[in-house]
């Protein structure tokens, strides 16, 4: 579908006249335009998304949260001294002070950031230093919203991480087995249900007040860091659909998983599959130094244990889509979700043996 930029641009605060307004970037949920325009002779950039109202049908309290964290972030850059305008996301309102701007014509929800100039997102870590800089940039997050009341906002996908009720969701995915598979991947089925006890630890410390309930990113991953163009260091975190209110280690666990494995999600053969310690031991030390004092105790004794949980999750929820009938995850063949819970397993045995080295690791930083 073709959009009308020249009238969607003109709800926001945009003074500049449009010049082009083309896709851009790899985003799979929002569809993502380059707005290019002309203010005055000089030329000012914008993100324009499309949000997707199907996934997050909220979109007024998505947006508050977006609104929220980004403000109070702003002024925390500020207050150190540094530049709000490259190291946050920092939205455009509309003309009448709104978040977002429905347009009747489309029936599409639009925001407006403004553009990050000179900077990278990378789909995939190319070399060690990438991921040291996004665990940089996620702790620098961290540290940001440490004392922010995470109370405030709207949980735009409800029990993302509680991982006690991803277990009774795959209990009943594995009780209907609607496909018939169950009988053909009962070491899988056994794989999970031999971890059950994995699924209480951090909702309880939450549930219990033990662990502080703080903002959690949510996508953790490489391609949601903005490093610089030239140094390489990181200059913001963005994409904030999936704010809300969890545990740091949910984020750090997740990083973990995308990270320390060089194989594609859905590699077959799985003697491919490996955790890399050293790119852990990496992540640690970025992770650590940006987060500082603000990471509690409690915190940083389950940041390994978060690694092999979000990994276990994320085979779980890959095995009970499959046992669903694919409805879920998309996937390119018959057997795509059972292979990607496969290479998650694989990880979390892996990371189970490496689990007193990993403790070290984050006891050294």
């Amino acid at each position: 579908m073709t959009y009308d930029f020249n009238k969607i641009i003109k709800n926001f605060k945009i003074s500049g006249k449009l010049i082009s307004c083309e896709r851009y970037g790899e985003g799979h949920i929002n569809e993502t335009y380059l707005a290019i325009t002309d203010e005055n002779g000089k030329r000012v950039d914008y993100i324009i998304q499309k949000i997707n109202n199907k996934l997050f049908k909220d979109v007024e309290r998505l947006m508050e949260n977006i609104r929220l964290v980004t403000e109070y972030n702003r002024e925390k850059i500020k207050a150190r001294g540094g530049n709000p305008d490259r190291e946050s996301l920092t939205l455009v309102y509309t003309n009448d002070g709104k978040a977002y701007y429905y347009d009747q014509e489309s029936d599409g929800y639009f925001r407006a950031y403004v553009f990050i100039t000179d900077a990278i997102a990378y789909q995939k870590v190319e070399k060690p230093e990438h991921f040291y800089q996004s665990a940089v940039a996620f702790g620098n997050f961290a540290n940001l919203l440490a004392e922010f009341d995470a109370t405030k906002l709207y949980e735009s996908i409800p029990d993302f991480h509680n991982t006690e009720k991803r277990m009774r969701d795959f209990k009943a995915s594995l009780k209907a087995d609607k496909m018939g598979r169950a009988k053909d991947v009962q070491k899988e089925i056994d794989f999970v249900l031999s971890r059950e006890k994995y699924c209480g630890r951090i909702v309880n410390l939450l549930k219990s007040g033990e662990m502080p309930t703080k903002v959690t990113h949510n996508d953790t991953k490489l391609n949601n860091v903005m490093l610089d163009a030239v140094t390489g260091e990181p200059v913001a975190v963005i994409d904030l659909d999936t704010i809300m209110q969890g545990s740091i280690c949910y984020d750090f666990g997740d990083s973990i998983r995308f990270g320390c494995n060089h194989a594609d999600e859905g590699e077959q053969d799985l003697s491919k599959v490996n955790f890399d310690i050293e790119l852990f031991d990496q992540y640690a030390k970025g992770y650590l130094s940006a987060v500082g004092e603000s990471a509690t105790k409690v915190e940083r004794d389950n940041l390994a244990f978060g690694s092999i949980l979000m990994t276990y999750e994320c085979g779980m929820r890959f095995l009970a889509d499959y046992l669903d009938g694919d409805v879920y995850f998309r996937i390119k063949r018959e057997s795509h979700n059972l292979d990607r819970c496969r290479t998650q397993f694989k990880l979390v045995e892996d990371m189970e043996k490496a689990l007193p080295e990993m403790e070290k690791i984050i006891a050294k930083y």
